[in-house]
């Protein structure tokens, strides 16, 4: 074995192939140090505890399924920016079968809230790129949010669409892209 490993994106690294050739259960030190070729020490040398391990696991996937597209113009366009996020939920579900849906119920432990905050701020942020898509788009007609109707509560509903869709695990955006259409243009 080696002694050390070489970073820790390198076990994270690991950690998601586990995940995607075994599933989730797959991920604990000992699992992740023999894939590695270290020792459960050297795990522990980056992650003090399995929860720890899992919790880091987790925002990597979220990081790698979300991560910012190269072409900037998504986040200038509400419709553009609704197909990409439906695209990335779509990535996700093929290369981590089950992740949207079976991560979250591995979290219900109290040891794993790190898990789920990770998630729920992999939410919080895509729920705030949401509302500045909306601010920024100059499509939108003049008027389409009011002091009763917000970009934040609009970006709510698309959200909500969103995590429906995790769920039933369905990834056509049309339904969502028309309601845009219908709702701002």
């Amino acid at each position: 074995m080696n002694p050390v490993v070489t970073s820790k994106e390198e076990i994270l690294k690991t950690s998601r192939k586990l995940i995607q050739q075994q599933g989730w259960t797959a991920i604990n030190i000992r699992s992740v140090a023999a894939a590695c070729g270290v020792s459960v020490g050297s795990i522990y040398n980056y992650f003090d505890s399995k929860s720890a391990l899992v919790s880091a696991v987790v925002e990597s996937i979220w990081c790698e399924i979300f991560h910012r597209p190269e072409d900037g113009a998504v986040f200038q366009d509400t419709l553009a920016c609704v197909t990409w996020m439906y695209e990335r939920m779509k990535y996700g579900c093929r290369n981590y079968p089950g992740f949207f849906t079976l991560h979250a119920l591995g979290f219900l432990g109290e040891d794993k809230s790190g898990g789920r905050q990770k998630m729920q701020q992999t939410w919080q942020h895509i729920l705030e790129e949401l509302c500045a898509v909306l601010n920024r788009d100059s499509q939108i007609r003049p008027g389409a949010f009011t002091g009763e109707f917000t970009a934040e509560e609009f970006a709510d509903v698309l959200f909500s669409l969103m995590l429906s869709a995790f769920l039933r695990q369905d990834y056509d955006p049309s339904a969502a892209l028309e309601i845009v259409r219908r709702t701002l243009y």
